[in-house]
């Protein structure tokens, strides 16, 4: 008789055990299956095969537009790949932001699905891109024939699929149908000859297959700003001490001597506050705040009984003298930067007309600006949580329509980082709806993320931490930084070794020398760059007190007598910095800079290129203000455009000495009391 076989699972047990009067039966949860349902939801795109992502540029998934400059190439990347073994096909499309139609232009594979196209920004204002991509049938077939035709197999059926093909897109061409059908016919009947034909090939490209296509999920922008976003020369001057000894300086007195800033080769010219200053709490010299008799107070407490933001002071002159000023500076191919402070004294006329837009204190009265324990009672800062903050924005706008109405295309704007980031972003693209060739300069010395973001947000130039970069590493680093990463893409630095707020340490302690060296780093490493004169040519360098940042005697606070003739002044070395600004294309951008080794950490070497490498421009400073440091440089050849092996000169656009160098390698020592830099042309 066989033996029963018994069951070894726990289910099997279960049903061959009996159940004890001493055991309770196992309770077990009761499972309800939700009923499937008819037909799962499935993407609208189920036959788009093709995967479009990672397209650069891009800033925060589309949400802030790159910026460029009018002529620029603007090149854009993307991974494009689809399933199996066809082939795909990518294109980018763009176009400006007022146009309906897009323009395509076929991307170019670079490897490992990675694809890229460019295309050209010759407006200013907005222009938007995105990507497509698609199953390349065509190119499937064309290249699975090829392999058909190398091997000798039989092209009857393959011709004819082909030529199904191509009348699919003769239904879809306009002009060149007739063209393609008759293709159609060659292929049908047996021509290879005209399968493989280029002129074909470009036909379909005319017309593609985008049923099946798949499109980035974002359109992206890009802004189109002016040359001079990119390039430019700036110098801060107050206009009041440019006048007669012992007189206010009016705008005319500026016009008259314009030729001092002009020959030294600045293009822009910058001017602090030009409107009514308060009189209430307005500060004495030094930032006293009881003002004597005589005191001309700060030009950034802005406001008084006979006007505000859209007047001049009448000390400084009149409508007429601002546009004599105007004619001048164009005279001259300069332009002038107004300062825009969004703030009042208290006796500017919003405060008795918009009380609202100010915060209150607790006993109803006006907040006037603090900073603890730093209290600022000349100045009111507007209220931007404001019950009203429609009408104060309203009115805040009108201020730059104004100006720029009267021929103002640059702005520089005072502490824009304690404002609210949706008014700036609001107010610029307003502005620029107008007037597209107008020029932000944001004036925010603050947290990294907060100069981003107001440079994300539509301002055109920004100010930046160089003022505290003082050694090679931490200079490296930091541009490394603005120009290699992302924020290359949408922040422009312009590098200023003083202003009229900030006397840095270096050039307290550095003398003269290290006004030279700051000078040549700021002009050579940031194709923008600015300085408050003529503080800085005439080497203005006395604190408040020790550790201070602040002038002694600063001119925010009182007018000043400038000897601009001294014969210490750095006037000389300014001119011709500014004449190799101009003469060479490698300083007028930061995308060609790139630094090279030097073996003694007191010398700074950094070159920059044109994208064609015509022009390329080598620096070496000395960073040391006092002492004379010597080293080897340790030459990247391939970033100067020198051929390994070859002999090349270098010619100092500052000495106007010129040396022979072979290799890499090579030798130089700087003396701080001469010139402290080299600012060599290469020449192949």
């Amino acid at each position: 008789m066989a033996k029963q076989q018994s069951s070894t699972t726990p289910a099997a047990k279960n049903r061959t055990a009996p159940v004890t009067k001493s055991e309770k039966p196992k309770r077990t949860a009761k499972v309800v299956s939700a009923p499937a349902p008819e037909h799962a939801a499935k993407p609208a795109a189920g036959r788009s095969r093709v995967v479009v992502q990672r397209v650069t540029p891009q800033i925060d998934g589309g949400r802030f537009a790159v910026k460029r400059v009018a002529g620029d190439t603007l090149r854009v990347e993307a991974d494009v790949f689809g399933d199996g073994h066809d082939l795909v096909r990518a294109r980018l499309l763009y176009r400006r932001n007022d146009e309906q139609a897009w323009q395509a232009e076929e991307m170019v594979a670079l490897g490992n699905d990675r694809w890229t196209a460019s295309f050209l920004v010759e407006e200013l204002g907005y222009y938007e891109y995105t990507v497509v991509g698609e199953v390349d049938h065509f190119g499937t077939w064309r290249s699975e024939l090829k392999k058909r035709q190398d091997a000798g197999q039989d092209l009857d059926l393959p011709l004819k699929t082909g030529a199904l093909l191509i009348e699919a897109t003769a239904k879809r061409a306009g002009k060149q149908a007739a063209e393609l059908r008759a293709f159609a016919e060659k292929v049908r009947g047996g021509s290879t000859d005209a399968a493989f034909d280029p002129v074909l090939l470009a036909a379909i490209e005319q017309y593609p297959e985008t049923e099946f296509e798949t499109r980035y999920e974002h359109v992206l922008s890009v802004w189109v700003d002016r040359e001079r976003a990119r390039f430019s020369t700036w110098y801060e001057l107050f206009p009041r001490s440019w006048g007669k000894p012992g007189a206010h300086g009016t705008l005319r007195d500026v016009a008259g001597q314009l030729d001092y800033v002009a020959e030294m080769g600045f293009d822009v010219l910058y001017l602090p506050p030009i409107h009514p200053i308060g009189k209430s709490f307005r500060k004495g010299r030094n930032n006293t705040t009881e003002a004597a008799g005589g005191d001309v107070g700060s030009p950034w407490a802005i406001g008084a009984a006979e006007g505000g933001h859209l007047d001049i002071f009448k000390e400084l002159g009149t409508f007429s003298d601002l546009d004599f000023l105007l004619t001048e500076l164009q005279a001259r191919r300069m332009e002038l930067a107004l300062d825009i402070a969004f703030q009042c004294a208290p006796d500017h006329p919003w405060v008795t007309e918009h009380p609202d837009w100010f915060k209150k204190r607790a006993d109803g009265s006006i907040q006037y600006a603090e900073n603890p324990p730093k209290k600022y009672q000349d100045i009111y800062p507007l209220d931007f949580e404001s019950t009203d903050w429609r009408g104060l924005w309203d009115g805040l706008k009108e201020v730059f329509m104004f100006w720029a109405e009267r021929g103002v295309r640059i702005f520089r704007v005072d502490n824009p980082h304690t404002k609210a980031f949706p008014f700036w972003e609001w107010v610029i693209d307003e502005v620029h709806a107008v007037y597209p060739d107008v020029i932000f300069l944001a004036e925010a010395f603050t947290r990294p993320r907060i100069m981003e973001r107001l440079a994300k947000l539509g301002y055109t130039q920004s100010y930046t931490y160089f003022t505290w970069r003082n050694t090679a590493a931490e200079l490296t680093q930091y541009l490394t930084e603005l120009t290699k990463t992302e924020i290359a893409e949408y922040m422009r630095p312009n590098f200023w070794p003083n202003t009229p707020d900030i006397l840095p340490f270096g050039l307290q302690s550095g003398g003269p020398n290290a006004f030279k060296s700051r000078l040549v780093l700021a002009a050579t490493l940031s194709s923008n760059y600015g300085m408050y004169g003529p503080a800085f040519e005439l080497g203005e360098n006395a604190p408040f007190k020790e550790g201070s940042e602040e002038y002694r005697y600063s001119e925010k606070y009182e007018i000043k007598q400038w000897d601009r003739d001294a014969a210490h002044s750095l006037r000389p070395l300014i001119t011709q910095l500014n004449q190799a600004r101009r003469a060479n294309r490698a300083l007028q951008s930061n995308d060609g800079l790139f630094f090279h080794p030097v073996d003694n950490p007191q010398i700074m070497a950094y070159s920059k290129a044109t994208a064609d490498g015509a022009d390329v421009v080598l620096t070496v400073v000395n960073l040391d203000p006092v002492n004379v440091q010597a080293g080897f440089l340790n030459l990247d050849l391939k970033a100067l455009g020198v051929a390994d092996g070859a002999g090349y000169e270098v010619f100092d656009l500052l000495s106007g000495r010129s040396f022979r160098w072979q290799g890499a390698r090579n030798y130089v020592d700087l003396r701080p009391y001469e010139v402290p830099a080299h600012v060599f042309a290469v020449r192949r």
